[in-house]
């Protein structure tokens, strides 16, 4: 298997964190924009106890320590510089401040200013290298490009209301639709992926999942069967990373995950 190195943001987050230790896990180098790297470790360890004592795995982590709104655009092209792939899981912390105070565009925001790095040091270099983005969002967002089925009178007026009473919501939805705007025709060099997860639940590891072209149920039926792991989430976005064929047939669409039933 070829190395690679991978940029995660929002990598001690929840799904962050199993797309980290997966990759490290199938010995590809990853770096990553933490406030603190000691938070990291130890949810590493949360998932497999003393990943973080074993060398085989954190001798291939490469933590920056800093808010990603904070960091010069120079200093994001050095860490952009020569990655494979760059992977989003930024999310907003569901708790008051989270959701009503600043940064509302923490999502679109660090989006803009990962790719704009990227682009920047594809020009400086006049490098063709190939590097992919893969964003998390969720299933909620709707593909703007088209291709969901329409939603019912329903949850249209139920994401209505979300989206204006609960800023994160338009935040990936403002993310999505920034993204898709990147067409091959102007840089062929810049490949992407909107990752859109089902109900996401915590529990379970799973070793399997479905990518779909569009969402496959009501936002509102409550199956339990509708579920995805976010060590599944992960999985998908490692194997995005990883497999060729696989990144070919989801790159520049918007798949929805699920568990496989």
């Amino acid at each position: 298997m070829t190395t690679t190195t991978t940029l995660v943001v929002g990598a001690t987050g929840a799904t962050g964190r199993h797309v980290v230790l997966q990759l490290l896990q199938q010995k590809q180098n990853v770096r990553a924009i933490v406030r603190s790297k000691e938070r990291l470790l130890n949810s590493l360890d949360e998932i497999l106890p003393n990943a973080s004592s074993n060398l085989h795995i954190v001798t291939r982590l490469d933590c920056t320590e800093a808010n990603i709104l904070d960091l010069d655009e120079d200093y994001l092209k050095d860490l952009t510089r020569g990655c494979d792939a760059v992977v989003s899981c930024l999310g907003h912390n569901m708790n008051f401040k989270g959701l009503f105070l600043p940064p509302r565009r923490l999502v679109k925001s660090s989006v803009k200013r990962l790719i704009h790095a990227i682009e920047e040091n594809q020009k400086s270099s006049f490098s063709t290298k190939k590097t992919k983005f893969i964003l998390m969002g969720s299933d909620g967002v709707a593909n703007p490009l088209g291709g969901d089925d329409k939603r019912s009178v329903t949850q249209r007026c139920a994401l209505s209301i979300i989206r204006n009473l609960v800023p994160p919501h338009k935040d990936n939805e403002r993310a999505a639709s920034f993204i898709v705007t990147k067409r091959k025709e102007d840089n062929p060099h810049l490949e992407w992926t909107v990752i859109r997860p089902t109900d996401l639940v915590n529990e379970g590891v799973g070793t399997k999942y479905e990518l779909f072209a569009k969402p496959q149920k009501s936002l509102f039926a409550g199956s339990s069967e509708c579920v995805a792991t976010r060590a599944n989430v992960a999985r998908s976005m490692v194997d995005l990373v990883l497999a060729e064929d696989l990144w070919d047939e989801w790159k520049f669409k918007m798949p929805v995950v699920h568990n496989l039933s």
